[in-house]
């Protein structure tokens, strides 16, 4: 599934944040959370998880950069799982790495989801609209 489109919504004080139905089905029971770029937190299936990690671990261990990133972003993630009320959860290293409070964007990136603070989303979605024809024909032509 692409997940695309984008919600607001608001964290509850113990990091407990409603995902947008179609966007909980999709990730299932189980997903994985990892500190993601830009500040965001990035989300995904198990599945999708998988595919990455498999083109993580294929990369040159005896690369130094390939080790740091290879570091930060697996010790910066956690198995996580939608509660009976259809919340997730995010343990407060992610909610301090984006600067999560209350209010917050979610976003559909393609492949996986992000979390975002809003008013940080805000202004980075703000900045990109400025961007976007040029991204596409440089990206595209």
């Amino acid at each position: 599934m692409a997940f695309n489109g984008e919600f607001q919504h608001a964290m509850d004080e113990k990091g407990r944040l409603i995902m947008p139905a179609r966007f909980r089905e999709a990730l299932g029971a189980h997903y994985m959370m990892a500190k993601g770029m830009e500040h965001c937190i990035f989300v995904y299936t198990m599945e999708e998880w998988g595919r990455l990690e498999e083109k993580l671990n294929a990369l040159n261990v005896f690369n130094k950069k390939i080790r740091d990133f290879k570091r930060r972003f697996f010790s910066g993630s956690s198995e996580c799982e939608t509660d009976k009320q259809g919340r997730i959860h995010m343990n407060q290293e992610l909610r301090s790495y984006a600067g999560l409070n209350k209010d917050v964007y979610i976003v559909g990136a393609g492949e996986h989801i992000e979390i975002w603070d809003k008013a940080a989303w805000e202004q980075y979605r703000d900045g990109l609209d400025v961007e976007y024809e040029g991204l596409a024909e440089e990206l595209f032509l």
